[in-house]
Formats: C-alpha cells, sequence, structure tokens
C-alpha cells in the first residue's frame, strides 16, 4: 500500500518526486489553418477565427469599427491583439449572436485570446496575466417572486 517514512528528510524527497508535469498547451487548428475559439460575456456567444493575415477584424459580415460603433467597445476587441503585441498579424472573423453591443464585444474579446492561444500556444502567459481568458461569469440576476425586480420590493404604503 503506502511506504513507510522514518524522517521529515525522507517525506521532502517523496514530495519532489511526485510533482506533475506542467501541462503542455499545443496548437490546435483547423483544415484551412485557422484558430477556432468560442467566447461568452453575458448572454452574448461568439464563434471566431485567427488565421494569419493583415490584420482585418470582420464580425458578422461587417468590418468591427462598423459593427461596434462606440470607440470603447472597439478598444474591448483589441485589447488581447495589443497585450500579444500581434497588432496587423492576424485576420480575424466573428460570428456573434445574442445579448447587447457590450456583452457581444466582451464575448468577442473573449474568443480573439482563446483563438490566439490556440494558434499561439506560447502567447497564454500574456493573455492569462491580462486577464482575458477567464469568462466573465457574471449574468442578469433572476427576478423573484413577491418583488418587483431581481431585488426591488413593490412600493410599500403604510395607510
Amino acid at each position: 500500500m503506502a511506504e513507510q517514512l522514518s524522517s521529515l528528510a525522507e517525506l521532502g524527497s517523496v514530495a519532489q518526486t511526485s510533482q506533475p508535469a506542467a501541462p503542455v498547451h499545443v496548437q490546435k487548428l483547423d483544415k484551412s489553418g485557422r484558430a477556432y475559439a468560442t467566447g461568452k460575456r453575458k448572454d452574448a456567444i461568439a464563434r471566431v477565427w485567427v488565421k494569419p493575415g493583415s490584420g482585418k477584424i470582420v464580425i458578422n459580415g461587417k468590418e468591427y469599427d462598423k459593427y461596434f460603433a462606440r470607440p470603447v467597445l472597439q478598444m474591448i476587441l483589441n485589447q488581447p491583439i495589443v497585450a500579444a503585441n500581434r497588432v496587423g498579424q492576424y485576420d480575424i472573423v466573428a460570428t456573434v449572436a445574442g445579448g447587447g453591443l457590450s456583452g457581444q464585444a466582451g464575448a468577442v474579446r473573449h474568443g480573439i485570446s482563446k483563438a490566439l492561444t490556440y494558434y499561439e500556444p506560447e502567447l497564454r502567459g500574456v493573455l492569462k496575466k491580462g486577464g482575458f481568458l477567464t469568462r466573465d461569469s457574471r449574468v442578469v440576476e433572476r427576478k423573484k417572486y413577491g418583488r418587483a425586480k431581481a431585488r426591488r420590493s413593490f412600493q410599500f404604503s403604510k395607510r
């Protein structure tokens, strides 16, 4: 069963030898040489394909600056590319559905980050440190019975 240890020094040597190896991340590409990933945020789901190119970003068949007209949303989209220092090196095609524009921009950002790590696994550390690979789990709280909204009560009348 378990081996008998007689001193703390032996315990240290056993602990050092049983360390699992760090996971090795490999490149994941489809037949066309593209990396595919799914990004999510609130109710929005984005499917993202990344391939080498001139830096063109197309979302639902439109240029990204036409689809996301607000500069804040465009900045959110570019964050993982800028953090990875890969501006103008990849063409990105995305389809996004559900939610509003803010949630869709977050979903595309999440998808771009994951797809970049699938194409270049060595970028994982930079993107993880920036927080781009973490799925933002915050969603709208459900409405409860006996309440006007999720937390708002109906107006109280003393008389």
